[in-house]
């Protein structure tokens, strides 16, 4: 990322952090992939279960496979599954998680996030179950309001994950969202998430790097 950009994104996640506060969730600023690490790790340091959805973030940045080799037995990552029923497993145990991972497709400058999914179970997981959430998220994500999230979903996350999947749909081949039927679509689920009546239960930690869709 150019570094007059990063600065410039930096600053806008900066005053989102206020926001996340009044909407009972907690930010974090991490200027580098060690930074995050060593926040990460304070808040993790007595887990007994941890899991994580699907996030291209955590692949970028190395966190996975540092969860895995620093957690072990801890954390149960579901790209270790054998097959799809334990894949299918892992997903419902994170309701029981000391702490569960992911991304956001988008943050807005009122500190909402907005994320779409494909089966549900990880838009589910941040509403309810697991005993915090681990949000990571690229400075590339933010946006300015609810409708910019839909549409950095509709012309940048949808479409990339499509391409990244081999799917079938209008916006693998076209670039753009085509509120298509296709038996191949990833979007079924549309969540705002805002303000949380658990505070602090959701922790959202800024990676001051372009990363994930």
């Amino acid at each position: 990322m150019d570094n007059n950009v990063k600065l410039s994104l930096t600053a806008r996640a900066e005053k989102i952090l206020p926001y996340l506060e009044k909407n009972n969730m907690k930010g974090y600023i991490a200027h580098s992939i060690d930074e995050a690490k060593e926040i990460i790790a304070g808040l993790i340091k007595d887990d007994k279960l941890i899991t994580a959805g699907g996030t291209m973030t955590m692949k970028n940045t190395g966190i996975q496979q540092w969860l895995n080799e620093n957690y072990p037995g801890v954390f149960l990552d579901r790209d270790n599954a054998a097959s799809p029923e334990q894949s299918a497993e892992i997903m419902r145990k994170a309701f029981y998680a000391d702490t569960y991972f992911c991304s956001t497709n988008a943050i807005t400058e009122k500190g909402e996030l907005y994320n779409v999914d494909g089966n549900g179970n990880r838009v589910a997981a941040m509403i309810f179950g697991p005993k915090q959430v681990i949000v990571l998220c690229g400075i590339n994500k933010i946006v300015t309001d609810i409708n910019e999230a839909v549409d950095r979903v509709e012309t940048i996350a949808s479409p990339a994950n499509c391409i990244r999947l081999k799917k079938n749909t209008p916006c693998a081949v076209n670039g753009r969202c085509g509120h298509c039927l296709s038996p191949d679509r990833i979007c079924s689920d549309f969540v705002v998430m805002a303000h949380q009546k658990e505070k602090d239960r959701i922790k959202v930690i800024f990676i001051t790097d372009e990363l994930g869709y």
